[in-house]
């Protein structure tokens, strides 16, 4: 299985275009050492030229730009890109779709409430049904696992993750199961499998059986402390409150970590607020002392 990472930031990117935080600040002005990254999707793929997009980024030209093997140049128009899988209807994870409306149609993968988000408070698969077909929507059932025509070889076995929807969603305060998702991916030729939750905040035990059985655990990297956005003086609401678990402290990412011996760990989906974007800070360098890495644009991993 090969694992490209195409935007390994929370919504916004790193350095946010409107914010003047410590870390957007620094970068901008080199007393930062940091990568530039953009807005958090992933491409999967089981032979390296048929790809499955993990949610469509407002990133997604420049990150298909960086990744040639997303423009084959097979034909006049063409794209590596065989089917997407929307982990949630977040604006972060979904606006790229609007990119992409030249090569429609499109098949899209997603549960019943994240194709309701999509449909009434974002309705994108109305509006892309005027671009030759639009969006061809594949049902993700909370129960069981499904494979997708263009990657044969690789099983999704989804999972529901405790967090809310979009603040756009006519049901924001009425959370669903199928509101967000994490997978898990096993490539049937290689046994090699991939844990991916970009938003993660309650673990129980089955999860943590599935991040057991995992070779790579691709997990959220949010936030450091819980009320990071306070102190950074960028926002009110805690990482419980969006539905992150934080990395530091007990109960922590980094704790949660700590109890797995067997997978490799990366963290993805970082706000700008998070140390650990500073390459010399000493949150940065606890990650490392505990055997994490920390995703970055055009990361690659393969299984």
């Amino acid at each position: 299985m090969y694992i490209q990472i195409l935007g390994s930031a929370a919504g916004g990117g790193f350095p946010q275009w409107n914010c003047n935080c410590a870390n957007c600040k620094g970068f901008r002005d080199g007393s930062l050492r940091a990568r530039a990254r953009t807005q958090s999707s992933i491409a999967l793929s089981d032979d390296g030229v048929h790809w499955i997009l993990c949610n469509a980024s407002p990133d997604i030209r420049a990150q298909l730009q960086s990744f040639a093997p997303m423009q084959p140049a097979r034909a006049l128009r063409d794209t590596g890109i065989n089917a997407i899988i929307l982990l949630d209807s977040q604006i972060d994870h979904t606006t790229g779709l609007l990119s992409l409306r030249e090569g429609c149609p499109h098949q899209v993968w997603c549960t019943d409430m994240v194709h309701q988000d999509l449909t009434t408070g974002f309705p994108l698969f109305k509006m892309l049904s005027h671009w030759n077909g639009g969006l061809q929507w594949n049902r993700i059932e909370l129960e069981g696992r499904f494979t997708i025509q263009a990657c044969p070889n690789l099983k999704f076995t989804p999972f529901p993750l405790r967090s809310a929807a979009p603040p756009y969603s006519p049901h924001r305060f009425d959370p669903h199961p199928g509101d967000n998702l994490g997978l898990v991916v096993e490539d049937l030729r290689t046994g090699g499998k991939l844990f991916y939750a970009p938003g993660l905040y309650q673990v129980d035990d089955a999860l943590k059986q599935h991040m057991a059985d995992a070779d790579c655990l691709l997990v959220d990297g949010t936030l450091w402390s819980d009320d990071e956005m306070r102190r950074r003086g960028v926002g009110t609401r805690t990482g419980r409150e969006m539905g992150h678990l934080c990395q530091s402290g007990p109960g922590g990412m980094l704790e949660l970590l700590d109890g797995f011996e067997k997978p490799r760990k990366v963290l993805i989906h970082i706000n700008n607020t998070n140390p650990i974007l500073d390459e010399d800070s000493p949150e940065r360098a606890e990650v490392e002392r505990r055997g994490v890495e920390v995703a970055f644009d055009g990361m690659s991993i393969e299984l």
